[in-house]
């Protein structure tokens, strides 16, 4: 029974049972608002010719195509709905259901079709190797005296858990040769779903030629601060370290405010490199940026640089100021 009413509502139907309840109750409105004989004189159901029969649903009829007329689906008529699915199993799964063989289906289509199957299944999910490139800062600074302009890129190559990462920083002042130049080749370890540990060379590209080794981490700390701190060991056996943060303020969809600060120490003096023992200088700064694509958006900020201890005494010297602020404008991109 309760199939036959789905079966009927799904075709715009009404069952029998409430058709002839919609009939009793539109003859009974009709009876009271339309004169007619006395109520002694009005033949009970048993006598009617049509008592215990459905009668047509006029009402129903006409109004099926109505977007407003939607027929009510009743407790019985959604539990006659329901599939007959067996409940799932409280039980685990038995003990034998996992002694199968580790590589079944080799019997079946042979090794060498299998392996390439799992090879390109682990490809598929995560163990493919890409590529990233970014420019995080290639700008132009004004600033007091010559201006000038600085790049801080990096990229890698690699997978999920091992990469070869490189970056590259510089910076100088139109008209003059470059102040100040790297290029870092690091190997990339993921130490953590956060961070990777990384390792490598680091080759000074102006001034006194240099080759480091490079040990440090890069990653995401708590509050979404991008860091990257790195300890250097020079050929000269110079022993420096530095550490970058940055924090991605997002202020619109598209506008973000990014501060950023970087310190670099020393473990002795370098009077070459004209680095004093300590701390040697503090950067702090924002830029403002607006992402026309995730891909590109420039930017315009301000950032102050301070040389400190030993390092300003070597500035002093060479008759350099110790504080440098600049207005910068520049572009971040990725691909």
């Amino acid at each position: 029974m309760r199939l036959a009413s789905t079966i009927l509502l799904a075709f715009g139907a009404t069952p029998a049972a409430a058709q002839h309840d919609h009939h009793q109750h539109t003859h009974h409105e009709h009876t009271d608002h339309q004169q007619g004989p006395a109520e002694s004189e009005v033949p009970d159901e048993a006598e009617h010719p049509h008592a215990g029969h459905a009668m047509p649903d006029v009402d129903s009829a006409a109004s099926k195509d109505s977007p407003q007329s939607t027929p009510s689906l009743s407790g019985d008529v959604l539990q006659g709905l329901r599939l007959d699915i067996p409940p799932p199993p409280e039980a685990a799964p038995p003990v034998s259901a996992g002694r199968g063989p580790a590589r079944a289906a080799d019997a079946v289509w042979g090794a060498d079709a299998m392996r390439a199957s799992r090879e390109a299944l682990k490809n598929d999910h995560g163990g493919q190797a890409l590529f990233w490139f970014q420019g995080d800062r290639v700008e132009y600074r004004a600033r007091k005296g010559a201006d000038g302009y600085l790049w801080d890129v990096q990229g890698w190559y690699g997978g999920d858990v091992d990469k070869f990462w490189f970056k590259s920083e510089g910076e100088g002042a139109f008209g003059e040769d470059v102040e100040d130049a790297e290029l870092q080749a690091l190997w990339s370890h993921a130490i953590g779903p956060w961070w990777d540990l990384q390792t490598g060379v680091r080759q000074d590209l102006t001034g006194p030629r240099r080759t480091h080794f490079v040990i440090g981490a890069q990653g995401l700390a708590p509050y979404l601060f991008e860091v990257d701190a790195a300890a250097f060991v020079s050929n000269r056996g110079d022993v420096t370290a530095r550490i970058e943060a940055e924090l991605d303020q997002r202020l619109t969809q598209r506008l973000i405010l990014q501060p950023r600060a970087e310190i670099a120490l020393s473990a002795q003096d370098i009077p070459e490199l004209a680095v004093g023992a300590g701390l040697d200088h503090v950067e702090a700064g924002v830029r403002l940026r607006y992402e026309i694509t995730p891909e590109f958006a420039p930017y315009v900020g301000v950032e102050q640089e301070w040389k400190v201890g030993g390092t300003a005494d070597f500035a002093r010297a060479d008759g350099e100021d110790t504080s440098t602020t600049s207005v910068v404008a520049g572009v971040r991109f990725w691909f």
